[in-house]
C-alpha cells in the first residue's frame, strides 16, 4: 500500500505538473527574473544569508539586466521593487548594516537633495525651483526607473506599441483637488477635460462587455464564469449593465442550496437589519463586515463567506479585517440596504487616466525639470516619446535624477558658522558616495526615514515606524487578442478565492498618437491584481501587511507566471483563449511597501481632524533642521494629490 501510493502517484503528480505547465506556456520564452528569497545580488554588497553558488549566479544575472537596461518600462518579469532595488534598504533595516565601504565624494555641494524619485519627490523638485530657479537639484532612487508607484509598463505585440500601468492608476474625482494640486497640474498642460473625450465611455457597451465572477475549477470543482457585477465594478468601469438578474446569476453559482439561499437574500433584501443603531456609520467603522454578515445579515455558510472574502480588494485585507462600513461604501459589497443606508451620492467619473496611469504626470514632471531626456512639451506628445534615460544624470545639468542609487545616510551638521548642512550617503553598483546640500526633503517611505536618519527624536522615529504600507501586486500581461472576452461578454471579473483577485481589460483611453484597440483581433493589455494577506487569522492590519510583504518577496516569478496562465485559462477557455499562444508578455509590478496606510476604528485610536497633531503621521512628518519630509505617508492617505500636498508643505518648511 505504501509502495504503490508513494512513488506511483508522485510521479503520476509530476507528469501531470509538466504537460500542465506545457499546455499554459510555460516553456514560451517570457522572462523570469526569479525572486531568491527577497536578499540576493552581489552587487548590493550586504551582509545576507548565504546563497547557492547557482542562485547567486541568477541573482547577479537578473541584477545585470535589470540595472543596465537603457530603457526600463520595456522590462517585463519581475518590476515594481525588482531585484537591484530592496537589498541595500533591507541590509540597513534588517541586518543593521552600517559600513558600506570607502566613501567616495561626488559632485559639488546642492541645494536640495531628494531622495525618493516619486511623484512626491518629483513635485518638491518642481516647487523648489519656482522660488529657487537657478537651484542645484539632486534626486536619488533606489529604483533603475523613476516615478515611485507610478510606473509605466510598455509592450511591442505585433506592431502594436501598447501601455499600461504598473501602479498609480488614476486622478481620482479631480475636481476636488486643492489650489496647490491643480496649479502643478496646471503648471504642467495637464488638462482635465481631455478625458472626457479621450476616455471611451461607451466601449464597453459597445461591445457587450459586462463585469462577472469566475468561480475556478480547484475550489469550486469547475471553471464556471457568471455575467454577473458581484463586487460593484461598475462603480469605477463603465460596463455594459445589460446583465441576467441575481436570482439567475447565484442560480449559475457552484455553491450549496444554503449558500445559495443566503447569498441571494443579501443581494436582495430591502429591509434595515440595524434599525435600533443610532449612529450608523460609527457602528459600522466598530465592526468587520464579516461581523455584519453574520451577525445582522443571519450568513453562516462557508461557501458565501469564501466567495466575498477577498472583494473588499485594494483595501489589501479580507471581509473579517475591514469595517462594514468602508466594505459597504469604499469596496461597495453587497448589504448596504440591509444597513439601512440612504441613497448613495453620484461620484464623478472614473475617467482621469492616461495610457499608462500616473506615470504620465510622473513623466510630465521629469520633463519640465530636465528638457533633454524628451523633446516636446504637450501631454500628447509625450505618450508616445522614449525618453532618454541617459540624460538624466548628466554632469552640466543642474537637475540630476540618479537612479540606482539606494539612500543609507543623511546626516545633519553644523558648521563653524552656525549654518546647518545635509550629508547623504547612497550606495549605487556596489559603491558607497556622499554628496552635501543646503537642504533636503526625505520623499521615501517613512517605513525606512528613522534608519536613514538616525538623529530625528525618538517619538518622531517610533511614530514614522507606525506607517506599514498595504503590500500590492498589479500584473500588467499583453495578449495578441482579446477575442475570447469578446464571445464571453465580459470587461472586467471579480475571481474570489484565484491567485489574482480579479482581472479586467484594461482602461479604453485613446490619447494623442496612442490609440486603444477597437477590434477584437488587435492585442490588448489586462490588468490583475493581488493584495497578498493571511485570512481570518486575527491579526490587525498592520500585522497582516507585514506577512503579505514577506509572502510577496517570497515569491518567484515562474509561481506568479503559472498563476496567471491557470487563472486565463480558467476564466477565457470557454471564449476560445488559449494561455500557451495568446499571451505575449507578463509584467509583475510587486510593491511590498504600497499604498499609505488609512486609520481604522477597529485597530487605531481616531480622531475627528485628518490632521490632529496626536496622529502618528502628523508626528512623523515634523521638520528636523534643514530636512523636512514629503510622501504620502505624511497625510495617511495613498492618492496623488496627498503626494503632491506633502511635497508642497515639504519645500516651504525649507524657507
Amino acid at each position: 500500500m505504501v509502495t504503490l501510493f508513494g512513488p506511483v502517484n508522485y510521479l503520476k503528480v509530476s507528469e501531470m505538473t509538466k504537460n500542465t505547465d506545457k499546455a499554459i506556456g510555460m516553456d514560451r520564452p517570457i522572462t523570469r527574473r526569479d525572486l531568491l528569497q527577497g536578499v540576493a545580488v552581489a552587487t548590493a554588497s550586504i551582509a545576507v544569508p548565504s546563497l547557492s553558488t547557482e542562485s547567486k549566479h541568477s541573482a547577479q544575472t537578473t541584477a545585470s539586466k535589470t540595472n543596465n537596461s537603457a530603457y526600463p518600462p520595456v522590462l517585463d518579469g519581475l518590476r515594481g521593487n525588482h531585484q537591484g532595488s530592496f537589498e541595500v534598504s533591507h541590509g540597513l533595516a534588517r541586518y543593521g548594516k552600517t559600513d558600506w565601504g570607502e566613501v567616495s565624494d561626488t559632485d559639488e555641494p546642492y541645494d536640495l537633495i531628494i531622495v525618493g524619485a516619486g511623484i512626491s519627490g518629483l513635485s518638491a523638485a518642481h516647487f523648489y525651483l519656482a522660488s529657487h530657479p537657478d537651484a542645484r537639484i539632486l534626486i536619488l532612487d533606489n529604483h533603475d526607473d523613476f516615478g515611485g508607484h507610478a510606473k509605466r509598463n510598455e509592450f511591442n505585440v505585433n506592431g502594436h506599441k501598447m501601455l499600461g500601468y504598473g501602479g498609480a492608476q488614476t486622478m481620482q474625482e479631480p475636481s476636488g483637488y486643492s489650489d496647490i494640486v491643480k496649479g502643478l497640474l496646471n503648471d504642467l498642460e495637464i488638462d482635465l477635460n481631455i478625458f472626457e473625450r479621450a476616455f471611451d465611455q461607451e466601449f464597453y457597451r459597445r461591445h457587450q462587455l459586462t463585469g462577472g465572477i469566475y468561480f475556478d475549477r480547484k475550489r469550486w470543482g469547475k471553471d464556471t464564469v457568471i455575467n454577473y457585477d458581484l463586487s460593484n465594478l461598475n462603480s469605477y468601469i463603465p460596463l455594459d449593465e445589460s446583465i441576467g438578474s441575481a436570482q439567475n446569476a447565484v442560480d449559475a453559482m457552484p455553491l450549496s442550496a444554503a449558500a445559495k439561499r443566503q447569498l441571494l437574500y443579501l443581494l436582495e433584501n430591502k429591509e434595515d437589519l440595524i434599525s435600533d443603531i443610532t449612529d450608523r456609520w460609527k457602528y459600522l467603522g466598530s465592526i468587520s463586515y464579516r461581523e455584519f454578515l453574520s451577525k445582522h445579515v443571519g450568513i453562516s455558510e462557508p461557501d458565501v463567506f469564501a466567495v466575498l472574502q477577498d472583494l473588499a480588494g485594494d483595501s489589501g485585507v479580507g471581509i473579517d479585517t475591514i469595517n462594514a462600513g468602508s466594505a459597504l461604501w469604499y469596496a461597495g459589497l453587497p448589504g448596504w440596504d440591509s444597513a439601512g443606508l440612504p441613497p448613495s451620492e453620484e461620484e464623478e467619473a472614473y475617467i482621469h487616466h492616461f495610457p499608462d496611469g500616473n506615470a504620465s504626470v510622473a513623466r510630465q514632471l521629469v520633463r519640465r525639470l530636465i528638457p533633454a531626456v524628451a523633446p516636446g512639451r504637450s501631454m500628447k506628445s509625450l505618450v508616445m516619446a522614449n525618453f532618454d534615460y541617459s540624460k538624466l544624470d548628466q554632469h552640466e545639468s543642474p537637475i540630476k535624477i540618479r537612479l540606482s542609487s539606494t539612500v543609507v545616510k543623511v546626516n545633519m551638521q553644523t558648521t563653524a558658522s552656525d549654518q546647518q548642512t545635509v550629508t547623504v550617503h547612497y550606495v549605487r553598483h556596489g559603491r558607497c558616495y556622499a554628496v552635501t546640500s543646503a537642504h533636503c526633503v526625505l520623499a521615501c517611505n517613512n517605513s525606512i526615514i528613522p534608519y536613514l536618519c538616525p538623529q530625528l527624536p525618538e517619538k518622531q522615529k517610533e511614530a514614522l515606524a507606525y506607517q506599514v504600507k498595504s503590500p500590492i501586486l498589479y500584473t500588467t500581461v499583453a495578449l495578441t487578442n482579446w477575442r475570447a472576452w469578446k464571445k464571453l461578454g465580459i470587461g472586467a471579473v471579480a475571481c474570489p478565492t484565484s491567485y489574482h483577485i480579479n482581472a479586467m481589460i484594461d482602461f479604453p483611453v485613446s490619447f494623442g498618437d496612442y490609440q486603444f484597440p477597437s477590434d477584437p483581433d488587435e492585442p490588448i493589455v489586462v490588468h490583475m491584481e493581488r493584495f497578498p494577506h493571511p485570512t481570518n487569522s486575527g491579526l490587525t492590519v498592520r500585522e497582516q501587511y507585514r506577512q503579505g510583504r514577506r509572502e510577496l518577496l517570497n515569491t518567484p516569478f515562474e509561481t506568479i507566471e503559472r498563476n496567471v496562465r491557470l487563472q486565463l485559462q480558467g476564466l477565457l477557455g470557454a471564449g476560445g483563449f488559449d494561455a500557451a499562444s495568446d499571451i505575449a508578455a507578463i509584467t509583475v509590478n510587486r510593491w511590498a511597501h504600497g499604498y499609505a496606510y488609512y486609520y481604522n476604528d477597529i485597530d487605531d485610536e481616531t480622531y475627528d481632524e485628518d490632521e490632529d497633531e496626536r496622529y502618528p503621521h502628523m508626528i512623523a512628518r515634523k521638520p528636523f533642521g534643514p530636512i523636512t519630509i514629503a510622501n504620502a505617508d505624511s497625510a495617511a492617505n495613498a492618492m496623488m494629490e496627498a503626494a503632491i500636498e506633502q511635497a508642497y508643505r515639504a519645500v516651504n518648511e525649507l524657507g
